[in-house]
């Protein structure tokens, strides 16, 4: 059994080990509030793009809206330009953020085509470039997110992570699959433990933990202070609570039956839909219900329901009739 101690990242105390990814078009502000609710000791915004925070883009401020949420809160930013990337973590930092993220992993084409994301893995000097401007911008910790390189032939976190360590980050994510990989195979968390073990900074691991055993296995095969959830928890925000209560007492919560699923998905539609209003809340929440679904007996014409109707209350109707146990007539 692992303690849930407290972790320090900077001057930040994070009060557990189970942390939340930063995943775009998952990790809004619903979905971090729900992830807190479970349990989760840092949650981190979507990826937020620094030039688009910078231009004062509306619907990019519109993410990092982090208003009546509870700290820890990390931001994650992306971007290429040293100076751009200073001036976003000095936005990001007065409105609150406790912890600001670089995202060096991403291996989207859009992204990695800028110079972005994982593109930076073969690029250190640039890198180590962007992480002294912010440092010198604000006071809030810096930290990365990486992979473990570019693909099998460049596998570079190691030397990758201490260079960000002299650069001034304050802790790493380590997510074990290459950048060709995207999330395809399995993750290496050999590499996981290799950068903990040449780095004097929390290292933080990621991908693959699909249950609590995962997450406690992870922990002790790589010696990293603390895991990352991310794929495993759409749909299934449960997975946070197991993994923090297997970790504290060694003991496996009894996974969510039919009507806790739907219950759940429920909350989730009601937060959406008062955060971003009916019709972007309604679209942006469908994803979600097929993932909250997912497993559950006789619902594929729920799901074609829900997709065909554009009223949160027709949505409401539909999961209420099903956790009802009531499958009749949703045409």
């Amino acid at each position: 059994m692992i303690c849930l101690k407290t972790i320090k990242i900077g001057e930040v105390c994070i009060p557990n080990k189970v942390f939340l990814a930063p995943m775009a078009g998952i990790t809004d502000k619903a979905f971090r509030l729900i992830a807190r609710e479970h349990g989760c000791g840092l949650v981190y915004t979507e990826m937020i793009s620094a030039k688009a925070l910078s231009y004062k883009n509306v619907r990019t401020k519109a993410l990092l809206d982090l208003q009546g949420e509870e700290p820890p809160l990390a931001v994650q930013l992306f971007g290429c330009e040293p100076k751009t990337m200073a001036e976003a973590a000095k936005i990001v930092a007065d409105v609150g953020a406790q912890l600001i993220d670089i995202n060096m992993g991403c291996p989207v084409p859009k992204v990695v085509k800028n110079g972005e994301g994982s593109a930076l893995l073969m690029n250190p000097q640039l890198a180590v470039e962007i992480v002294r401007s912010m440092v010198r911008a604000v006071s809030v910790p810096i930290t990365a997110k990486i992979r473990s390189g570019w693909n099998m032939e460049n596998v570079v976190a190691v030397s990758f992570a201490q260079e960000m360590e002299q650069a001034g980050v304050k802790a790493l994510t380590v997510h074990g699959r290459t950048r060709d990989q995207f999330y395809s195979g399995r993750a290496d968390w050999g590499i996981i433990k290799q950068v903990k073990a040449a780095v004097n900074i929390p290292v933080i691991g990621n991908g693959d933990i699909w249950s609590a055993q995962d997450a406690q296995k992870m922990l002790e095969e790589t010696d990293c202070d603390a895991v990352m959830l991310g794929r495993g928890v759409r749909g299934n925000p449960w997975l946070i609570s197991q993994v923090c209560y297997y970790l504290e007492h060694g003991e496996i919560l009894v996974a969510p039956d039919l009507q806790e699923k739907i219950k759940g998905a429920l909350r989730h539609l009601e937060l959406v839909i008062k955060l971003k209003g009916e019709n972007l809340g309604l679209k942006e929440m469908r994803k979600h219900l097929v993932w909250y679904l997912k497993g559950i007996p006789h619902t594929a014409v729920l799901k074609e329901a829900i997709f065909r109707t554009d009223k949160a209350e027709e949505v409401r109707r539909l999961l209420e009739v099903h956790q009802g146990n009531q499958l009749g007539d949703y045409v």
